[in-house]
């Protein structure tokens, strides 16, 4: 059996008006590398500012990707256990907030990246291709799922970072080199830190050299399915 190549996806969270640079710079930083950004997208937060909603546009037209990311960002792990017809009221309203910031969604990655049976339901039925939660990501067309683990910082305490960033580039290298998904994110807020900054660019490098294919989360699963032997 063929070994599948590896597929880079890259993830940003918390766009906001105050990290919109480090965002646009990290942005820049992927182009010249020729990677794709999943930009993930919280109607209540501070996403929903119309400065970041337009770059997010600029952003889709040069290929990267917007991710519905929930709908209140007050509610921790907001679609963890919620049954289908709650998640249905939610994903209503997060659509008619999409609408107004003139973006579109068909995958979705839930809060702190736990999705419930019911959600994914309701995801289902409103049209949504593919679902993203911590340890895999489903086409929710065909009922392929892909199992990988999301990489990145967390709530790490300051003494861990330095082992944190070194683990986040040798997690980056172990998955590539064994063919599967590659699943970096980043929150806007460890931009402000140089070295999670670094690492990250450095796992994300890590993984080209050892031959990852940049996709985003709406291309990624039926390029993998093609190439299955």
């Amino acid at each position: 059996m063929r070994c599948v190549d590896a597929t880079l996806l890259v993830s940003l969270s918390g766009a906001g008006p105050r990290t919109l640079h480090r965002c646009a710079e990290l942005a820049e930083q992927l182009d010249a590398r020729g990677v794709a950004l999943s930009m993930l997208f919280t109607p209540s937060a501070e996403d929903g500012s119309p400065r970041v909603a337009e770059w997010m546009r600029q952003r889709v037209r040069q290929g990267d990707a917007v991710l519905l990311h929930g709908y209140d960002h007050r509610i921790r792990a907001e679609f963890a256990s919620l049954p289908a017809h709650e998640a249905r009221l939610r994903l209503i309203a997060a659509g008619a907030a999409l609408d107004r910031a003139g973006l579109r969604a068909s995958a979705f990655a839930p809060p702190r990246w736990r999705v419930s049976r019911g959600t994914l339901e309701a995801l289902r039925n409103h049209g949504f291709r593919v679902c993203a939660d911590l340890s895999t990501v489903r086409d929710l067309t065909t009922g392929e799922v892909a199992r990988a683990r999301v990489q990145g910082f967390g709530s790490q305490h300051q003494r861990t970072e330095t082992v944190r960033c070194f683990a986040l580039v040798l997690s980056a290298a172990r998955a590539a080199r064994r063919g599967g998904l590659v699943r970096l994110g980043v929150d806007a807020r460890d931009l402000r830190r140089p070295g999670r900054r670094q690492a990250f660019l450095d796992a994300v490098d890590v993984a080209l050299e050892n031959g990852a294919a940049s996709r985003t989360y709406v291309t990624a699963l039926p390029a993998r399915l093609a190439a299955a032997p």
